[in-house]
């Protein structure tokens, strides 16, 4: 219980104005999420960049720092660097409820908002779709390869003479209609 209120913003203590508020996360904070299989150790730094207005809170996050991570093609773990800016809008309204990803409704007696899911999520949000270790990321994948397509396998029969002809063969036989056109655009 004690983890969860480290991480209690007090908004009700807070004047209008803006304000700032930092937070560190170490190997602990990632073992306090139920089914958290992705990161389970890191070193960051959490700045909340508060803004209080007679209607409404903004919370500007700046998360930096690094998370270990295992590679998915070596399984080896490496340092993931994170740098991290994300926004949310709390709301004043008539009762607590999430409107939308950015914006939460929150009302005028809510003492205390706490950030650490926010913060959990960011994280995960912003982690690599491909784990990949910096050792073997200039390696090619066959995933990554965007070039041209080409013939993958060759019977014994092949002759590449025969796809030539077929290529000028497409090439010659073109519809009358389509003839015309072509002949538009040569003219510009």
């Amino acid at each position: 219980m004690k983890f969860w209120r480290t991480f209690d913003i007090e908004v009700i203590k807070f004047v209008e104005g803006r304000h700032e508020i930092d937070f560190e996360i170490d190997d602990s904070f990632f073992q306090h999420f139920e089914d958290n299989h992705l990161v389970e150790k890191g070193n960051l730094t959490v700045r909340v960049n508060m803004k209080k207005g007679a209607n409404l809170i903004e919370m500007d996050f700046l998360i930096q720092g690094k998370v270990r991570l295992t590679c998915d093609r070596s399984l080896e773990e490496y340092d993931q660097p994170l740098d991290i800016r994300e926004t949310m809008i709390y709301k004043y309204g008539s009762e607590e409820v999430e409107i939308n990803e950015d914006v939460i409704m929150i009302t005028r007696d809510t003492p205390s908002v706490n950030v650490a899911q926010l913060i959990y999520e960011f994280i995960l949000i912003n982690l690599p779709a491909k784990k990949i270790h910096p050792d073997y990321r200039n390696e090619l994948d066959d995933d990554d390869f965007e070039g041209e397509g080409g013939i993958v396998y060759l019977d014994d029969d092949f002759d590449e003479d025969e796809l030539e002809d077929n290529s000028e063969e497409e090439t010659k036989e073109i519809d009358p209609r389509w003839a015309s056109l072509k002949n538009l655009k040569n003219k510009e």
